[in-house]
């Protein structure tokens, strides 16, 4: 038997939960299979002598070895940083150089990179994003899209593998990865029970279900901000651009340029988002009938609207009611 060597590659300022997420499930896995099954090696490297962690955490760490697997983790941003180009993501680039060498080394091997969260820009400072499919916290996807042009980002995933590069979303994705290197070296069975032992959903494949475009206006977003506004208290009625444009008292030219320009969506991309935030909420706090929600968030076909949630939910509403209930209460 052999063992699936991981190693995860510590710098300072990485988040010390990124580093040790992905070893204690690969550890709960082994346990779950049993000494009779390949398990897994798992080491902490680095090519500094010391790393301390966000939050202070000094970590112990051993230089950089032949591993089958090297996971990056992500970093902690740049504190009072706001959404929009930056978000000190330069700043901390800079100070890596030697990190960004042991991954294009790695990588040169044919070997496998792994990056969680935001680490996919440290894969994309290497050169490894060009020409691939990738992902990263859906709140950072525009940033590494301008920054990675030659990448094809696909924000609404949580695991992207392409041509030995896997990226993931923010923070939990990483235990989607995990589950999935789990599934391959352990086997489905094994997989299946240790995301029953760590309470984890091993049947997610989307982040779609927890963007918040309110997150993402740019610099200068006052406009699109009273627009959301507006929008967000009107959810039930018709989209209608023209009425939309007249409230704010420009043409609906200028409505799409502005609004777009400020947070890159259009305004009925922004609803169809908000209806279905509001849909989500309804579905795991009230008992109402999906009917009902579908027409409180402005669709008269209950169809049309299961459809639209499903899309952005990767759940039809039955599905995600069951997934996700909270008490009413």
């Amino acid at each position: 038997m052999t063992a699936l060597r991981v190693g995860v590659l510590a710098y300072p300022g990485c988040f010390a939960s990124e580093v040790f997420g992905v070893p204690d499930l690969l550890t709960m896995a082994a346990r779950v299979a049993g000494p009779d099954r390949a398990g897994y090696e798992v080491s902490v490297v680095s090519p500094r002598r010391r790393v301390t962690a966000s939050g202070g955490v000094e970590l112990a760490v051993s230089p950089p070895r032949e591993v089958d697997v090297l996971v990056v983790p992500g970093f902690e941003l740049t504190p009072g940083s706001e959404p929009g180009p930056g978000w000190g993501v330069d700043e901390r680039l800079a100070r890596l150089g030697p990190e960004v060498e042991v991954i294009r080394s790695h990588a040169a091997s044919g070997r496998v990179v792994v990056s969680i969260c935001v680490g996919a820009f440290l894969l994309a400072e290497a050169g490894l994003l060009d020409s691939r499919r990738a992902t990263t916290a859906w709140i950072l996807a525009d940033e590494l899209a301008r920054r990675c042009p030659a990448a094809e980002i696909r924000p609404e995933h949580l695991v992207v593998t392409d041509r030995g590069v896997t990226t993931t979303a923010a923070f939990s994705a990483m235990y989607d990865f995990a589950l999935g290197l789990i599934r391959e070296h352990s086997g489905a069975r094994v997989a299946r029970t240790t995301a029953r032992v760590a309470l984890l959903d091993d049947a997610r494949s989307s982040q779609t279900p927890y963007v918040d475009l309110r997150l993402l206006p740019r610099p200068g977003d006052e406009f699109s901000r009273r627009v959301m506004r507006w929008l967000d208290q009107n959810l039930a009625a018709p989209y209608d651009l023209a009425a939309l444009s007249g409230t704010f008292h420009v043409s609906t030219r200028t409505l799409l340029r502005r609004f777009a320009g400020e947070t890159g969506h259009s305004p009925l991309e922004y609803l169809q988002t908000a209806r279905v935030r509001r849909a989500r909420h309804l579905l795991e706090t009230t008992d109402r009938t999906v009917a009902a929600i579908s027409a409180a968030v402005g669709y008269r076909d209950p169809g049309t609207f299961a459809a639209l949630f499903a899309r952005h939910t990767g759940r039809r509403p039955r599905d995600y009611r069951a997934a996700f209930r909270r008490d009413a209460g």
